[in-house]
């Protein structure tokens, strides 16, 4: 099984690559949507800017949307996680849509939130194993889906609830950044490729 890690152009997605290939799947590092497309699995990292990262997707929304609904599994983390809706307040352009749903800066004091934080999670597969979990953190902006019934994780931040992870069929989201949330973190990993078809 070959996953597509997309490259908006933004970042090193070195430690992202090293997790899911240590979960036992192959990694293609792509910014070319067709061969994104064509693999087995999808992930839509967390490094980089909304506005960036919708003019890489903008060539290809309607493919990639009408790919992840029809059953290509994805994981998008932090930015990632937001390009499954419709916008950002972050910035102009569009989302994948593939969730209802608008993307909010936090209105916290202090932000961005960085660092770790409780995750209070549902029990879909994607977090076997990893209750209770505790997750790496940063980021400015979150997710309100217009169907709460999408959302199977929950933190909370300066008293502020909002969603840590949501689901759409074979495609997640997660706000953290399993990455770099150790054990727990590879485990969350881990589950997603089970989940995808591939791995140990």
């Amino acid at each position: 099984m070959n996953a597509a890690l997309f490259d908006y152009g933004a970042g090193n997605l070195h430690s992202l690559g090293k997790g899911l290939e240590g979960a036992g799947i192959a990694v293609t590092v792509t910014s070319d949507w067709k061969v994104a497309l064509g693999l087995d699995a999808l992930v839509l990292p967390g490094v980089g800017a909304f506005g960036a990262a919708s003019r890489a997707l903008a060539p290809a929304r309607d493919r990639v949307r009408d790919a992840l609904a029809g059953g290509l599994p994805c994981l998008g983390i932090c930015l990632g996680m937001q390009l499954l809706f419709d916008g950002s307040e972050e910035s102009t352009g569009a989302g994948v849509g593939l969730l209802e749903g608008h993307v909010r800066r936090v209105r916290a004091k202090t932000v961005p939130q960085m660092g770790w934080n409780d995750v209070d999670v549902s029990c879909d597969p994607l977090f076997e194993g990893v209750t209770p979990l505790v997750a790496y953190y940063a980021n400015s902006y979150v997710c309100e889906p217009v169907d709460t019934t999408t959302i199977i994780a929950w933190s909370e931040y300066e008293g502020i609830r909002f969603p840590a992870a949501v689901r759409a069929g074979h495609s997640w989201g997660v706000q953290f950044h399993p990455e770099k949330s150790s054990n727990a973190g590879r485990r969350v990993l881990a589950n997603w490729v089970r989940l995808a078809g591939g791995g140990r």
